[in-house]
């Protein structure tokens, strides 16, 4: 059975023989990991522009639904 330990850095980075599959599967749990954490501040901050603009448009929309209702009030007098 062959032990864990590795007489050297270098020995360590090469895995023996396993060393392309174990840091590409390395690799691929970091990306993983990056993704699921950077991925939802992202989506956070893209949703609060959303409703920011969402909100800026309702209330230009209503400034000028005001702007006619009142417009139309005056002309009746």
């Amino acid at each position: 059975m062959p032990t864990l330990q590795f007489s050297s850095f270098s020995e360590f980075l090469q895995m023996g023989t396993y060393s392309f599959h174990v840091w590409v599967v390395y690799l691929l749990f970091a990306m993983f990991l990056g993704y699921h954490l950077i991925l939802p501040g992202l989506q956070r901050k893209q949703f609060i522009r959303l409703q920011k603009r969402r909100a800026a448009r309702d209330a230009e929309l209503a400034a000028r639904a005001a702007s006619r209702h009142g417009t139309n009030d005056r002309s009746a007098e």
